[in-house]
C-alpha cells in the first residue's frame, strides 16, 4: 500500500481530476457523497470534505479514494497520474435533434410574415389542428431548455413545501386553503375515432370551472394516485393562472389525431392556427409539469431515485402514478440525456420527450406505413409481454450522426378509460460512454453489426458489456444491468431504412 506522503506527491491533479469528472457526468456534490456512502459509509467523504479535495484543500486517503474512484469507475491510478485535467476528460456532447443549428435559406422565405401566412395552410394541407401544433412548438420548447423549468418548481415547492409523499387528503387539504371546492361527477366513457377509423375510449376524468369549483369523476376515488395528479393539475392552473375562466379539462384516451364532437366540453379543433388553443395548450403543459413537481418535488424524488437505482417501482412507494413517476425521472436527473413516451396502439404517442433528439418512428398525429415493430414500448402493445411487470432493452438505432445505443425500461398498463398503453422512459448512453473516454461511435458502430450479423437480435458481446455495465454503476440506473442480460436489438426510424438482413419490409 502506498505511503500517505506518496499518495500526496502524486496528487497534482487529483482535486480538479474529480470536480471534472463530476460536472462531465452532470452529478452534484451531495450525489457523489451519497453514493459513496452507499459503497463504503465509513470512507465516504462529506460534502464540505468532497468540496476541499476538489479546491486542493486536502487530500484523501488512498482507500477514500477507492471509494471515488469506484463511483466512478476508474482506477485509482488515473487519478494519480501527470496528465491534465482536461486531456483526461472528453467533453460531452450534445444533441438536441432539429436542424442541428442549421441556417434557413434562403431566409427570405422564413421571415415572420411569411411563416404566420405558410403555417395555417399546412396545417390545413395535413390535418393537423391547431392544438397539435402547439404541442410540437411546445414539445421543442420543452427539448430545447432540457425539461428544466425552475420557475415552476418552485411554485410547487411553495405549495406543497417539498413534502413527499402526499396523499389524497392532503391534497384536498391544499385545495381547500386555496379556496377551492371539489364536486364529484359521473359520465361514461364515449367511444371515438381517428381520421384511419380506430377506435377508443375517452372520459372527462376531472375540469375545473371558474371561480372555485374542481369537478372529479367518482371513478376517480377508486384510483387516489390520479386523483391526486388531476388536483394537482387544477391546483396548478388556479396557482398559475389566478383562477381565470378557461375551463381545464384533463381526458383519459388517446386524445391525440381524433376528432372529438362538441358537447358538453367544447372540445372540437380545427386546423385553423387559433390563440386561444396555443395559450391553452402552453398552459395544459405549465399545469401538468407543476403537478409532477408538487407530488415528486425535485430534491426528495432525486434521493429516492438515486437510493432505488431509478426503479419505476418507486411510483408505488409514493403513490402515484407510473407516468408521473418516469416524467418526473427525466426532469430530475442529473444526466440530461433521456426520452420518454406514452404509446397506444395500433400507432399514436399521446406524449412524448426526446431531450436528447432520439428519431420518432410514430408520431402523434399520423400512423406511417412502416413504423419499426421493434422498440421495446411498440412491441408491448401487441403483446402479452411484462403487462404486469417492466421491460428492459438495450437498442441500437441510426441516429444521423451514427448508430446510438439506448436502453429504455417500459411499462404495459390501462389508463382510466381502459384504453391499453405503453408508458416507457430511456436513456442514450453514447454521451455517457464519451464521458468514459471511450469510442462510442465505434462502440454502437459493432453492437450494431453483431446484431445485423444475426437477424437484427444478438447477444452483447462480454467486452461491450462490460463497458456498458461501468455506465449502468456510474450513473445509477438499474435496469440498464437488467437489459444488458438480454439480446440487443436493431432498431430503425422508418422501415424504409430497416438495416436488418434480410429487412423486416423486405416484400
Amino acid at each position: 500500500m502506498k505511503s500517505s506522503n506518496n499518495l500526496l506527491r502524486k496528487s497534482h491533479f487529483l482535486g480538479t481530476k474529480i470536480r471534472n469528472l463530476r460536472k462531465s457526468n452532470h452529478l452534484t456534490m451531495e450525489d457523489v457523497s451519497s453514493r459513496c456512502v452507499k459503497i463504503n459509509a465509513d470512507l465516504a467523504p462529506s460534502v464540505s470534505y468532497l468540496s476541499m479535495i476538489e479546491r486542493g484543500k486536502r487530500v484523501p486517503s488512498e482507500e477514500m479514494l477507492g471509494v471515488i474512484a469506484e463511483v466512478f469507475q476508474k482506477e485509482i491510478s488515473w487519478f494519480l497520474d501527470d496528465a491534465s485535467a482536461d486531456n483526461a476528460i472528453s467533453p460531452v456532447k450534445t444533441n438536441r435533434g432539429g436542424i442541428s443549428g442549421m441556417a434557413l435559406e434562403p431566409s427570405f422565405l422564413f421571415s415572420n410574415e411569411i411563416l404566420q401566412i405558410a403555417l395555417p395552410e399546412m396545417l390545413v394541407q395535413t390535418g393537423t389542428t391547431g392544438r397539435q401544433f402547439a404541442q410540437l412548438l411546445i414539445r421543442a420548447y420543452q427539448e430545447y431548455h432540457r425539461n428544466h423549468f425552475p420557475d415552476l418548481e418552485r411554485a410547487a415547492e411553495e405549495v406543497g413545501q417539498k413534502r413527499m409523499p402526499l396523499d389524497e387528503h392532503d391534497m384536498i387539504a391544499i385545495a381547500s386553503r386555496l379556496g377551492l371546492e371539489v364536486v364529484w361527477f359521473d359520465s361514461m366513457p364515449t367511444e371515438v375515432a381517428d381520421e384511419l377509423g380506430v377506435k377508443s375510449n375517452s372520459l372527462v376524468r376531472s375540469y375545473f370551472e371558474a371561480p372555485n369549483k374542481i369537478y372529479l369523476h367518482n371513478v376517480l376515488k377508486k384510483e387516489p394516485a390520479r386523483m391526486k395528479y388531476d388536483l394537482a393539475v387544477h391546483i396548478g392552473h388556479c396557482i398559475l393562472h389566478n383562477k381565470d375562466g378557461v375551463k381545464s379539462i384533463l381526458l383519459a384516451g388517446r386524445s391525440q389525431g381524433i376528432t372529438l364532437q362538441q358537447g358538453e366540453f367544447g372540445l372540437a379543433h380545427s386546423s385553423e392556427v387559433d390563440p386561444k388553443d396555443i395559450l391553452q395548450a402552453w398552459r395544459d403543459f405549465e399545469c401538468s409539469f407543476f403537478a409532477g413537481a408538487l407530488l415528486c418535488p425535485k430534491v426528495p424524488f432525486r434521493q429516492l431515485l438515486d437510493r432505488t437505482g431509478y426503479s419505476v417501482e418507486v411510483h408505488k412507494t409514493i403513490g402515484v402514478s407510473p407516468a408521473v413517476a418516469m416524467r418526473r425521472m427525466t426532469a430530475v436527473s442529473p444526466y440530461p440525456h433521456w426520452h420518454y413516451f406514452d404509446a397506444y396502439a395500433p400507432g399514436t404517442l399521446k406524449a412524448v420527450y426526446r431531450g436528447n433528439g432520439i428519431p420518432l418512428p410514430w408520431g402523434n398525429m399520423r400512423l406511417v406505413e412502416d413504423p419499426c415493430r421493434h422498440w421495446a414500448v411498440f412491441r408491448m402493445i401487441s403483446t402479452p409481454e411484462a403487462i404486469d411487470g417492466t421491460s428492459a432493452q438495450i437498442s441500437v438505432l441510426d441516429a444521423g450522426d451514427g448508430p446510438r445505443i439506448y436502453c429504455c425500461e417500459s411499462l404495459k398498463g390501462q389508463d382510466l378509460a381502459g384504453n391499453s398503453h405503453v408508458l416507457c422512459a430511456g436513456i442514450d448512453l453514447n454521451p455517457a460512454l464519451d464521458t468514459q473516454m471511450q469510442d462510442a461511435n465505434a462502440i454502437a458502430q459493432s453492437l450494431k453489426e453483431t446484431c445485423v450479423s444475426q437477424g437484427g437480435s444478438a447477444t452483447i458481446p462480454d467486452d461491450i458489456k462490460q463497458e456498458l455495465s461501468k455506465v449502468a454503476r456510474i450513473l445509477n440506473i438499474s435496469w440498464i444491468n437488467r437489459g444488458l442480460e438480454r439480446q440487443a436489438r436493431v432498431i430503425c426510424s422508418r422501415g424504409a431504412v430497416c438495416p436488418r438482413k434480410p429487412s423486416c419490409y423486405a416484400k
